[in-house]
């Protein structure tokens, strides 16, 4: 049995998604959830008058603090163009390592959470991010070095051809 399409209107066409584009969405989506937890945290009772009287949690606001948390929320912004960028084998090694390192991190955010169910959904879906960025990395294609030797064969056969 096939599926009909309706008169007139063509299937849609899924194309490959570069596995560095994948990561990059990947990154961006993580940061996006990130900033917004922290913007909704402050509707939670009690955090507004924390950060006026000088605490984040149990940490005092200072240059430090702000310079610290920059430092670390700059790796995963950063994460977005080195995605693009980097060559595959580094870019797969980095991804892996920061989004690894990543895990503890986004974990400790749930600790002092005044409101568990939001923060702890907000930890699980950032931890979801995480986890497809991981697998992304780890399942890059690769090409072996069988394929890629007979491909550079076929390429030097046809242009030994079009010389003669």
């Amino acid at each position: 049995m096939s599926t009909r399409q309706p008169l007139g209107r063509p299937a849609l066409v899924d194309h490959p998604i570069p596995v560095q584009a994948k990561l990059a969405a990947g990154w961006t989506s993580f940061m996006l959830l990130y900033a917004y937890v922290d913007i909704l945290g402050f509707y939670t009772p009690g955090t507004v008058t924390d950060i006026i009287e000088g605490k984040v949690y149990e940490f005092d606001l200072s240059q430090t603090f702000s310079t610290t948390v920059l430092t670390v929320l700059a790796v995963p912004i950063f994460m977005v163009v080195l995605s693009m960028t980097l060559p595959a084998r580094v870019n797969r090694a980095t991804n892996l390592v920061v989004a690894s390192l990543f895990v503890p991190f986004t974990v400790f955010n749930v600790a002092g959470g005044f409101y568990l169910l939001f923060y702890g959904l907000g930890v699980l879906l950032e931890l979801v991010l995480l986890a497809l960025i991981a697998r992304y990395a780890w399942t890059w294609p690769r090409t072996t070095p069988a394929a890629t030797t007979a491909d550079g064969q076929h390429r030097r056969a046809a242009r030994a051809q079009q010389d003669a």
